[in-house]
């Protein structure tokens, strides 16, 4: 009989984890590798399960895939770790019980951590070597995202008719981390042909519980739930989990009685929360119909107090637009700073962008200095940086909600700067996400939902700009990343500064088509060895021969050197003037009196032009 129709007719018990019982053996690398180094490791924990009454075990392949057996240097080793993974389960497995093959989502709340197409390749490579060992099913499990999990959800059911269970995982009850409510979720994976959905991991069994209690019987699948053991706690570096499995026999019945017919455990679970299942559900038979149902409250989200004044994406389609860069103190002093802000200000910029520790480098925060033009009562808009280095997600997420909170709206949403080219030894980059997927959140925060599905009760209002260097050798392929970063949700770019005229005109060309406002990033150059600086050690800067030549003719003279550069960064403007309404100045080594003469060099060019028209 296989898997399906003995679910038709009772409850099984599947295993609960692997992880957990090797850790508390000591092991503390790779779990996948022993497969093939201590394969009667993994045997004798698959009998421990099998013998506490499993019906259901999973192969020991949950990270048995490239890019997770590639932190180990065993990303060529997917197939024997695979092979040799169902071969122990099958010899653990008694003859009435089930082989299910695993795959473990890949993203998790990383988001960075491969493309949709990466894991399609990816994860094809390990379904086919399960497939290949003759498994009596699959498990997909631990998919945050339920993108992901859909995606590899079509994959599989064209390659086999094989029962395939789909387990998502929740961050708050209920709800995924997209704002979708579990049933939802639920049946899109009914419908996409999954034969058990479910959820598993991150919720211990009061949370999957309730969770549950939002859930209808699906219409063909069924139900499965995989609990944690408990919330873990921290304890001598290593995480515990305290739960008494007594207490998964209380819970058993009340999973039953939402409709679930198959049960296992998830993170910290052990043989003896297996046993205290299966006593749990002794004598019950699967629920046939559930009417009691209940739907999850309606929150309602509050839309965002309104805007009294343009934002910069919709002041540079209407008319010439100035934003300048002026980075924050490195040290304490701040007066000079604010000093600079004010004159920007009075010459009539837009807005003043401040850099988030750029090259990684430690400077007040943006935030403390944005808020501190507010104090000071410098009436100009701040467009704040905003990296994926230094922050995880829960930082992320705090950081927007107190930005929003202090009623600051325009973000440039950026990777960052990785640390080891900054001057900050030990210190280590985070990068939770990337630039795109921080502009999705973002966005997310504007729908009023947090990064882990939950309400904010409030939209938030974000303009998120986006950064695009034009710097390369094949423009075309950085035209595709900004059109992915429009998909993400940019509404405008920046670009990185640019020092050819022609490249202005090609990049005009380039983007004809795109819809999203454009500001071109100009950088005065103040000497020689300025430009040979930016032009060998920046990242994402490249100069021309003829500027180079041009700022080295002027040699150790710094007034020549800085009307030079003055002389290059007008000519770039004079081009960009006549292409595109934005301009973004940066302000080299806080001379503001630089970017203050370029902003009303443009500020006169727009009166001339007016004065023309009339």
């Amino acid at each position: 009989m296989d898997l399906l129709t003995t679910l038709k007719e009772k409850i099984l018990i599947a295993d609960g984890a692997m992880g957990t019982l090797l850790y508390s053996h000591g092991v503390d690398r790779c779990f996948e590798e022993l497969n093939v180094t201590h394969p009667e490791e993994i045997f004798h924990t698959h009998r421990a399960y099998v013998e506490a009454g499993a019906n259901v075990i999973q192969t020991n392949t949950y990270s048995a895939n490239y890019i997770k057996l590639a932190r180990y240097g065993l990303e060529d080793k997917v197939k024997e770790i695979n092979t040799q993974a169902v071969k122990i389960a099958k010899r653990a497995a008694n003859k009435d019980t089930f082989v299910v093959g695993t795959i473990g989502g890949i993203r998790g709340s990383q988001k960075n951590l491969g493309t949709i197409e990466e894991i399609k390749r990816i994860f094809r490579e390990q379904l086919y070597c399960l497939l290949l060992e003759g498994v009596d099913g699959l498990l997909l499990e631990t998919y945050y995202s339920l993108e992901e999990l859909t995606t590899v959800l079509a994959i599989a059911r064209e390659a086999t008719n094989l029962p395939i269970i789909t387990n998502i995982s929740m961050h708050e009850i209920g709800l995924l981390e997209n704002g979708t409510p579990l049933n939802d979720a639920l049946t899109q994976l009914d419908d996409a042909g999954a034969d058990i959905v479910g959820v598993n991991c991150r919720l211990g069994p009061h949370y999957m519980i309730e969770s549950l209690k939002t859930v209808a019987l699906p219409k063909t699948a069924y139900l499965s739930a995989y609990p944690n053991a408990s919330l873990p706690a921290y304890s001598d570096g290593k995480l515990i989990y305290n739960n008494n499995p007594d207490y998964f026999e209380q819970c058993a019945r009340e999973f039953r009685n939402q409709g679930v017919r198959l049960f296992g455990g998830c993170c910290g679970t052990t043989p003896e929360h297996i046993v205290a299942l299966k006593k749990g559900v002794e004598g019950f038979t699967p629920l046939l119909e559930k009417t009691d149902v209940k739907h999850p409250p309606i929150i309602e989200v509050q839309e965002p107090a309104a805007r009294k004044k343009l934002d910069l994406a919709q002041i540079v389609t209407q008319r010439h637009s100035i934003i300048v860069e002026l980075d924050p103190p490195r040290n304490l002093q701040t007066k000079e700073y604010l000093k600079g802000v004010q004159a920007l200000k009075d010459i009539g910029v837009d807005a003043i962008t401040l850099a988030d520790n750029s090259l990684a480098t430690p400077r007040i925060s943006n935030l403390a200095m944005a808020t501190l033009m507010k104090q000071q009562r410098i009436a100009i808009t701040p467009l704040l940086h905003l990296t994926c280095r230094d922050r995880n997600l829960i930082g992320l997420q705090s950081h927007l909600m107190g930005l929003h909170t202090l009623g600051i709206h325009e973000i440039l949403a950026i990777t960052g700067d990785p640390t080891k080219i900054g001057g900050f030894p030990g210190a280590s980059s985070v990068f939770d996400a990337t630039s795109f997927e921080l502009i999705k959140l973002i966005k997310q925060c504007n729908e009023g939902i947090s990064f882990s599905g939950k309400s904010l009760k409030e939209k938030t209002s974000f303009r998120i700009a986006a950064a695009f260097n034009p710097n390369v050798h094949h423009l075309d392929k950085a035209v595709r990343r900004l059109e992915k970063k429009i998909d993400c949700g940019a509404d405008y770019f920046l670009t990185q500064p640019i020092y050819q005229p022609e490249q202005i005109e090609s990049l005009k060309q380039a983007t004809k088509h795109i819809k999203q406002p454009i500001y071109i990033g100009i950088m005065p150059l103040t000497s020689s060895r300025n430009a040979e600086f930016l032009h060998h050690e920046v990242p994402g800067m490249k100069l021309t021969d003829d500027v180079r030549q041009r700022m080295k003719a002027t040699g150790d003279n710094r007034i020549l050197a800085e009307q030079e550069g003055m002389s290059v960064a007008k000519e770039l403007i004079d081009v960009a003037f006549e292409h595109f309404n934005g301009i973004y100045l940066v302000t080299p080594f806080m001379r503001y009196d630089i970017t203050v003469k370029l902003s009303s060099y443009i500020k006169q060019k727009v009166e001339n032009a007016q004065e023309i028209i009339l």
